[in-house]
């Protein structure tokens, strides 16, 4: 029988199983071991047997324990204790029989235990495959919880300890791995128990495993002792809460109720309920990861459902005074264009041309380093249309951040704006919102040599003048009534001259930074554990020791709540929770000065709360440098190295995440070297792009416009519960004239409504944004054509207050805003109220938006992606009971995705999505859906880093404020395409499109087919 079981595959052995096989062999055993004197020659391939078997019947150990196999095969062992080979066929039946933690209970009942402690001594060469064998048995019993506890109870965690301790003292060769790494198990199981872990701890087992594995962790060979040393230090180090006052906000906001009650800040017992076996963090990109299928909507009821409206309809005619283009004369409109910017605040204003999307809008050239825009100026003379996926704008890679040329040599050396014995860093790096500068409160002298140097602002930095930015800042409201402004915003951001490459991952990078942490709690003399900033209390700045970093985040978008210094160039930051809220820590912003040059710190985030993160595979902080930018290299750049995001000891309490236990927050760490000694340099979890910065831009752009030819008007659409105005802007072309036909023909333009940054976070999104403001009121052909095709309707920032105050996902409510679509109310919600209004408004007079698309930021996926809505995608992908084929719906939704997938090299068809999710139900994508749009409604994901397939010598690179710009530019063109290759497209308007691209209509429709299929646009049934 062994012999007809070993050739072939399993199918024999499962066949046998399917028969009675198991059930034959395990009465046989019993039989023949219960005789007066048993036959090992029958015995021994019987156990065998018996041992290969097992592996393929799952239940297997209760057919064992049913016919009392298990008491007959440990009385064998106990007589074969002095027989290794008798011994040894014993316990690989044995192993096998506990593949059932019922039966494994059941043999340390029954003294298994006892017995197998027996077998496994301290090192020695001799009989070595018993010994391995009876740990892997120990180890596969400890699963069960009552043997764990039955362990513990008696004494063997020290044991085990020391077995460990010997075998790896006397092991150097490292030729009983197997039977290392099976005791370390033995450990790992019992640790699942608080229990198993408090005598874990009381036996030194942190010290003793630590010592351990300090000179294994560069040995491949010890990769699995290591991995689970690992494991067992995580699951033993002790649990406690963050080192806050409260998890809520250091902020709230007066006349709202907090979504989450104020918890005390200790951990309660149901905090430490028995948690189950902990597994190793596993290290998976998210963009493998699918969305769970029980979360889809399969109700068909709800799915094609059109709720009515949710205000009076009366109520609706207070839009159409945000639609004046339907109604007003131009001449009048004229009249209007300006706001209500006094003259102090335009006179500085950089009136500076538009480029178009990948012109060199943001290098900031002066005399010395002209040469770098050579290569570009041919390019920005050429349409979108002809740079479309065909080959990349950036060839060069740029590794590092500071001051490196695309060559990667350094950039010629720049003078100062100002002598560098003037500067000071403290002033400078951090200026107040004062009234005036020269008449401020300031000593004279700051102000005068904060006036030098706005003077000495670089006049080629295009729709940004810091003069203008302050004016705007004094009417920014704040929670924490901000009075000073961070440095980068206030002076402004140029990108790399070339794009960055993204940080190669460096493995074993998380472990060392675990066995850090660890090293933390077993040597506490070296730890320095001294709060040098905190927002819960008045921190005497001045008292903080000078060999020590200066942490500062009291401006717009800061989010640092408390910074405490570990070790001498270490510390622990905790950011802030959202205002009114105790959760979604993950956006940090904050300044540091007091560094030294050559030194690495390192900066450990403790409190965020995703289980993943972009940050473990590839993607870096930014950095902004004070003294970079006054040497002429203002600019936001990715730095940082020995990165990882990874699961901590900090639990969070079960009054935060709703009854819930056992959660724990996790920890973002990177290593930085700053540039200069005594610098200010900014940190962020993404390129910030503040609520001031908007409308700063929004301000420059419309008086940067040609009125004779863009219809751009900037209005407010609502005040935001802060008091600030949230922006509602229109863009398209005006008439050609005041005739009745030509003003027809205008008002009858199809409208697009966009918006962005629902989530403050997600500043990605409002990068994009700006490319998309930029390029439509740009000289571009493409965007010429764009504005004389449609009226854009575009709300560039959904939640002021929340990007005001640095929160991450919510309102001052402590509401996700973005889960509010279905009954938005005016005096809670107010942004979304009037969106959804302004789309209901638009819906009733007969001008539904063409596309409706919010843009998003995405934390744990590459590249560019779409989400859209789906009933019929939603319910095959659920195999939902539901026949289908009754259903009848536009498959349209698939177009503009497909026409994004073949324009932008960062889009990535296959990571879009069309299904609803019950948990998404009130989310602008699935409610905007009731409102019937053309296409969409949509939301773009942009991601922190991207993985740019079309670059054929640089497939990594990271996502610059340049190349979110271009995906604005790009979006933009794909609805231009949208619209040309569409069977409504009038001639009248392809005939406009060849004109304005230089093309006949032949050559033009020439040009878009070598681009775009129409097969591959509207065969979508096939799809």
């Amino acid at each position: 029988l062994g012999d007809l079981l070993s050739v072939g595959t399993d199918r024999r052995i499962r066949y046998m199983i399917s028969k009675g096989g198991s059930e034959a062999l395990l009465q046989t055993l019993v039989d023949t071991a219960r005789t007066a004197s048993p036959d090992y020659d029958i015995l021994l391939p019987l156990l065998r047997l018996l041992a290969k078997v097992g592996l393929r019947d799952k239940k297997f150990g209760q057919k064992a324990l049913e016919l009392e196999a298990l008491d007959v095969t440990l009385i064998l062992a106990r007589k074969n204790l002095s027989h290794s080979q008798n011994l040894l066929h014993c316990l690989w039946a044995l192993r096998v029989f506990t593949s059932s933690v019922t039966t494994g209970a059941m043999l340390g009942i029954n003294g298994a235990m006892e017995l197998l402690l027996k077998v496994i001594t301290p090192y020695t060469q001799k009989h070595t495959q018993v010994i391995r064998a009876a740990t892997e048995v120990l180890a596969a019993l400890l699963k069960s919880k009552s043997n764990s506890r039955r362990a513990v109870n008696r004494g063997y965690v020290s044991g085990l300890l020391r077995l460990h301790q010997d075998w790896h003292s006397h092991d150097t060769a490292n030729s009983y791995v197997l039977i290392r790494w099976a005791l370390l198990l033995c450990l790992k199981h019992i640790a699942n128990l608080r229990s198993g872990r408090e005598a874990f701890l009381a036996a030194q087992g942190m010290e003793i495993l630590f010592s351990t594995t300090q000179n294994c962790l560069d040995d491949k060979i010890l990769e699995p002792v290591v991995s689970i040393v690992l494991q067992i230090l995580r699951q033993c180090y002790p649990k406690s809460p963050l080192p806050l006052v409260t998890a809520n906000s250091a902020y709230t906001f007066p006349g709202t109720r907090s979504i989450t009650s104020d918890p005390p800040h200790v951990l309660t017992e149901e905090d430490f309920e028995e948690d189950g076996e902990e597994e190793e963090d596993k290290d998976l990109d998210s963009e493998d990861v699918k969305e769970e299928d029980d979360d889809l909507e399969t109700d068909v009821n709800k799915l094609s459902s059109k709720p009515g409206l949710d205000r009076p309809a009366e109520e609706l005619m207070q839009y159409e005074a945000m639609c004046l283009e339907l109604s007003c004369n131009f001449k009048e409109l004229e009249s209007e264009a300006g706001d209500d910017l006094t003259f102090d605040e335009t006179q500085y204003t950089n009136h500076h041309h538009i480029p178009t999307p990948v012109s060199l809008k943001g290098c900031c050239l002066n005399k010395d380093q002209v040469f770098w825009g050579h290569e570009r100026e041919a390019t920005a003379q050429t349409s979108l249309l002809s740079r479309v996926k065909m080959g990349s704008p950036h060839q060069n890679v740029q590794s590092k951040g500071f001051g490196l040329s695309s060559s990667g040599s350094k950039s010629p050396s720049i003078q100062p704006l100002i002598k560098e014995d003037t500067w000071d860093i403290d002033v400078i790096s951090c200026p107040r919102m004062s009234a005036s500068l020269t008449n401020s409160t300031q000593p004279k002298e700051i102000a005068e040599l904060m006036d030098k140097l706005l003077q000495t602002h670089p006049k080629s930095m295009a729709f940004h003048d810091p003069y203008l930015y302050m004016a705007k800042a004094r009417r920014t409201r704040s929670v924490a009534d901000f009075t000073m402004m961070s440095f980068p915003d206030f002076w402004g951001h140029c990108p790399p001259a070339s794009a960055q490459s993204m940080l190669e991952r460096k493995c074993g990078v998380q472990r060392i930074k675990i066995f850090e942490d660890v090293r933390r709690l077993i040597q506490p003399n070296d730890v320095i554990n001294k709060v040098v900033f905190s927002l819960d209390e008045s921190w005497p700045l001045h008292d903080i020791a000078s060999d020590c970093l200066q942490f500062f985040s009291k401006f717009e978008s800061g989010n640092l709540r408390k910074a405490i210094q570990v070790r001498e160039f270490e510390y622990d930051l905790l950011v802030n929770a959202d205002v009114n809220s105790a959760q979604h820590q993950q956006w940090f912003y904050f300044r540091v000065t007091g560094m030294r040059t050559a030194i690495p710190y390192r900066f450990n985030i403790i409190n965020c709360e995703k289980p993943n993160s972009q940050f473990n595979y590839g993607m870096q902080p930014t950095l902004y440098s004070v003294k970079e930018a006054l040497l002429g290299r203002p600019g936001w750049v990715r730095t940082g190295y020995e990165i990882c995001y990874y699961k901590n000891h900090y639990l969070q309490s079960a009054a935060i995440t709703g009854g819930a236990s056992g959660k724990y927050y996790y920890t973002l760490t990177f290593t930085i070297t700053f540039p200069h000694d005594e610098d200010a340099c900014y940190l962020a979890y993404h390129y910030p792009y503040t609520y001031t910065t908007l409308m700063t831009h929004l301000d420059i752009l419309e008086k940067s416009v040609n009125p004779k030819q863009v219809y751009f008007r900037h209005e407010v659409l609502c005040q935001t519960l802060g008091g600030n105005p949230c922006p509602l802007v229109t863009i398209t072309a005006r008439p050609e004239s005041n005739s009745t036909d030509h003003l027809e023909q205008f008002r009858q333009r199809p409208y697009q409504v966009i918006t962005a940054r629902v989530h403050p976070g997600e500043s990605n999104a409002s990068w994009m944004m700006k490319g998309t403001l930029e390029f439509l009121v740009s000289s571009d052909p493409v965007a010429q054509l764009l504005r004389e095709s449609f009226i854009f309707k575009i709300i560039p920032m959904l939640n002021p207050d929340g990007v005001i105050n640095g929160n991450h996902r919510c309102s001052l409510r402590g509401e996700d805003l973005n889960r509010q679509w279905l009954s938005p109310k005016a005096h809670l919600q107010p942004t979304i109220y009037h969106t959804k209004g302004l789309l209901h408004y638009l819906c009733s007079i007969g001008r539904r938006p063409m596309v409706f698309c919010d843009f998003h930021g995405h934390s744990q996926k590459k590249n560019v992606f779409l989400y859209g809505c789906s009933i019929k995608e939603t319910l095959w992908q659920a195999e939902s009971t539901v026949g289908t084929s009754d259903l009848s719906e536009d498959v349209s939704y698939r177009t503009l995705p497909k026409i994004l997938d073949k324009l932008a090299p960062a889009f990535t068809m296959s990571s879009c999505s069309f299904l609803v999710e019950k948990s998404r139900a009130s989310t602008a994508r699935v409610v905007s859906s009731y409102c019937g749009c053309n296409q969409g409604p949509y939301q773009v994901f942009l991601p922190p880093k991207l993985r740019w397939s079309s670059f054929r010598f640089h497939p990594t690179l990271t996502f610059g404020t340049r190349e979110l710009e271009e995906m604005g530019a790009m979006f933009c063109l794909g609805l231009l395409i949208l619209e040309l290759k569409s069977v409504s497209c009038s001639h009248q308007l392809l005939t406009r499109a060849a004109t304005l691209l230089n093309a006949t209509e032949e050559s033009l429709d020439h040009h878009l087919q070598r681009i775009f299929h129409k097969t591959e646009i509207f065969n979508f049934n096939k799809v």
